[in-house]
């Protein structure tokens, strides 16, 4: 459960990659001595991204891999910002996007679900758990989703956040209106 007044002060939700948009799993490979990262992502995660998108929430997604997979899904599903950093260096690409965007920390929510996550999730006004978060993320989330990564998690803090706002409904329906104007 979100309270209103927390939920109202969101402006900027901030996704980790694996683990969250994902179940954590790589798939690496070699493609004519290339090499191929694949990672699964959840539709209804995705689904999520777009409503909270158009209830006029920014997205972004702050990764410790770089990958060709995350650059697609993102743009795919048109996130304001996305930091991809082999070191994890997490907190400094949150203040940077969030300086870019002219947002406090306290107006952010970040889900996160392991180690590299923790500084970002101390610095967030709302910092969120998957269900399947290490014990340290758990210890200082203020929301802990039942969803596990890549299982739908994404989609489960869309609702709640948008529902506790009073937007759930409306969101839903400027979907399905945008959906059917496209056809």
């Amino acid at each position: 459960m979100i309270a209103p007044a927390a939920a109202k002060r969101v402006k900027f939700v901030g996704l980790d990659v694996d683990g969250v948009m994902t179940d954590g799993g790589v798939y690496l490979g070699d493609a004519d001595g290339k090499r191929v990262e694949l990672k699964r992502y959840d539709i209804q995660d995705g689904l999520g991204i777009v409503l909270l998108r158009g209830a006029g929430i920014k997205v972004g997604i702050i990764t410790g891999r770089e990958s060709e997979s995350v650059r697609l899904r993102a743009e795919e599903l048109k996130v304001d910002a996305v930091a991809q950093d082999s070191k994890a260096r997490k907190l400094s690409a949150l203040t940077k996007m969030l300086a870019e965007l002219a947002i406090d920390p306290a107006e952010a929510a970040f889900v996160g679900d392991d180690l590299p996550d923790l500084a970002v999730l101390r610095k967030v006004g709302m910092s969120v758990a998957v269900a399947n978060a290490s014990k340290e993320v758990k210890e200082i989330a203020n929301v802990h989703l039942t969803r596990e990564g890549g299982r739908g998690a994404v989609r489960e803090f869309a609702e709640l956040l948008l529902t506790a706002r009073g937007e759930w409904s409306a969101a839903v329906e400027r979907y399905v209106a945008a959906t059917e104007a496209s056809t």
